[in-house]
């Protein structure tokens, strides 16, 4: 059994502590929190030993691995004292504030052959898997275009402040919801190196942006969009879709589907001239424990899947979360400028 501890029991700790507690492989060793109306209620409601102390959580439970849920800037301080306990780490994202803390993090985990996984769990969503794919089979031939969109009814009116709206606690649709469009991006057509012309909008969040708007360009030459808003009331729960234009073709995909549109048939491949719709029901593969969507179990499941087989390559880890936080400092200067 892999004994975690988890560190957070906000929204995305919960979800968290939930699939974990029905693994099979997993015993949870202990939870921390620093509410004690939350803590309290997980003493009287649950068996899992219970701290306040995250160090005291480490220090004392044996652990195998770590789980991180906290607000970002604590990010860093969390995972170095995991890693330097030799405790495999899983941190939800975005990573780090600042990115040098990522590449030191990144090469430490590496140095000591430690398991290191970051939360981006579009990365686990059949639709996008099977993009990823067939874009590496060449379906669109040359690509020269590319439109990545988060939308949502996140924040609709202006009210009052928690750490989501601080910026230097890693608050902020950038940081939140942008991080998410910006890894995909990276996981799907490659690593970004410049942006241009980033607007960064208020709309009812005070402190923080609400939307960003930015031209990206990747190390393959391939440029495009970004543009995420999460003050869009149009959309009933945050959406993430991604364009891809080429010479032969055009795909579009969600978390529920992926269109693919092709000048002329693609027997190899099954697909028609015109258009093809692939779903996402018959492209995710079951999980024996379902919150909120396959891809939350099936990254945790990857997670401890890595931590029993050695050989296994994670494909969220810290060296590419990296990425994405120098990606998002790129967009914050441009944006000054």
């Amino acid at each position: 059994m892999i004994r975690v501890g988890i560190i957070g029991l906000g929204k995305m700790g919960l979800s968290h502590c939930s699939i974990l507690g029905a693994h099979p492989e997993v015993e949870v060793a202990g939870v921390c929190d620093t509410s004690g109306l939350v803590i309290d209620g997980f003493k009287k409601y649950s068996s899992f030993p219970c701290y306040t102390d995250y160090k005291k959580m480490i220090d004392q439970s044996n652990l195998d691995a770590l789980l991180i849920a906290s607000p970002t800037k604590f990010h860093a301080e969390m995972v170095d004292y995991g890693l330097e306990r030799n405790i495999h780490v899983f941190c939800e994202k975005p990573f780090v504030l600042n990115a040098e803390d990522g590449i030191r993090l990144s090469e430490k985990a590496d140095a000591r052959g430690l398991v290191n996984q970051v939360g981006y769990h579009n990365r686990f969503l059949g639709t996008f898997e099977e993009v990823r794919r067939l874009l590496e089979k060449g379906i669109l031939g040359e690509m020269y275009h590319f439109l990545a969109e988060s939308y949502g009814p996140v924040v609709l009116r202006e009210k009052g402040g928690t750490w989501r709206s601080e910026k230097n606690q890693g608050g902020g649709c950038l940081y939140d919801y942008a991080s998410h469009t910006i890894d995909l991006v990276y996981f799907l057509l490659g690593k970004p190196t410049a942006v241009s012309g980033t607007m960064l909008k208020s709309i009812f969040s005070r402190g923080v942006e609400d939307a960003v708007y930015s031209s990206m360009e990747l190390e393959n030459g391939l440029s495009g969009q970004l543009s995420v808003n999460w003050s869009d009331e149009t959309h009933r729960k945050m959406t993430t879709q991604i364009t891809v234009m080429g010479k032969k073709g055009k795909l579009i995909a969600d978390a529920t589907e992926v269109k693919i549109f092709l000048k002329e048939a693609n027997l190899q491949e099954g697909l028609e001239k015109g258009w093809t719709i692939k779903y996402l029901t018959d492209l995710t593969e079951s999980v024996d424990f379902y919150l909120r969507g396959e891809e939350y179990s099936s990254q945790l499941d990857h997670f401890i899947s890595c931590i029993l087989n050695k050989g296994v390559q994670n494909k969220s880890s810290f060296k590419n979360a990296t990425v994405t936080d120098q990606t998002i400092s790129k967009l914050l200067e441009n944006a000054k400028q």
